[in-house]
């Protein structure tokens, strides 16, 4: 596909879905700015592998809940490439506990990364991507699915997909899309950790298709919200889960 080196800015991009997205849109022809938040060694192995495949990077390391962090993120995108013309806002967490057991550290945490860190990044954007870019935010399927234990972690995700449909219409007129895609069950450290063998088994099969997602699954799916054929979406968010919902 040629892109003619448009560039993405892919944030939390040191590994899982991130790294995924940032590698499949290196291969579409994007240079690629790889945001880490504190893990340099594998955000770095990305850079080179991106590079041996013929394809560019660099890495930005930033802390996405730190304004100044961000803007400092653009502009070496801006200095390395001379624009970005993609956001993927990949990076948040994600610690479960039902409401009751959930502390404010928890609460807090959740908030400064998956909420004011979307919210930091969509404004730097806003004011700095090229015409006819394209952003993609990241929910989850549990804003549907709604699971005890997700209280925290699935309000912060709901209020992303306000924020991308009132900023796809904030941004008429610059043919800039916003989307969000909202992945189900994803075979990835942030999903694994933790949880029980029986349990991983057990959402393993909640789907039609009878499989966790993997990284790449949901990498495609942003190729296609990013490239031509995703251009007349807007607005919206794609529920990439395999049918669990």
């Amino acid at each position: 596909m040629n892109t003619q080196q448009k560039v993405a800015l892919v944030t939390g991009a040191s590994g899982g879905i991130g790294a995924a997205v940032a590698e499949r849109l290196a291969r579409d022809g994007f240079a690629v700015v790889i945001n880490y938040a504190g893990n340099f060694a594998p955000a770095e192995a990305l850079a080179q592998k991106i590079h041996a495949q013929g394809g560019k990077a660099i890495i930005a390391q930033a802390d996405i809940g730190n304004p100044q962090a961000v803007r400092a993120m653009f502009d070496s995108a801006e200095t390395a490439f001379g624009g970005v013309d993609v956001l993927i806002n990949n990076a948040g967490i994600m610690n479960l506990a039902t409401v009751a057991e959930s502390d404010d550290a928890l609460f807090e945490k959740h908030i400064d990364v998956n909420l004011k860190g979307t919210f930091n990044t969509l404004r730097e954007a806003a004011k700095r991507l090229r015409e006819g870019g394209r952003i993609v935010n990241f929910s989850s399927s549990v804003t549907t699915l709604l699971q005890p234990t997700y209280g925290v972690y699935a309000a912060t995700k709901a209020a992303v997909e306000a924020m991308t449909s009132i900023l796809a219409k904030e941004l008429r007129g610059r043919n800039i899309t916003v989307n969000a895609i909202a992945p189900g069950p994803t075979a990835t450290k942030l999903f694994l950790n933790g949880k029980p063998q029986e349990v991983i088994d057990r959402l393993s099969k909640m789907a039609p298709l009878e499989r966790l997602g993997q990284p790449d699954d949901i990498a495609a799916a942003v190729a296609f919200l990013v490239g031509p054929d995703g251009a007349w979406i807007n607005g919206q968010t794609l529920r990439a889960n395999g049918g669990i919902i």
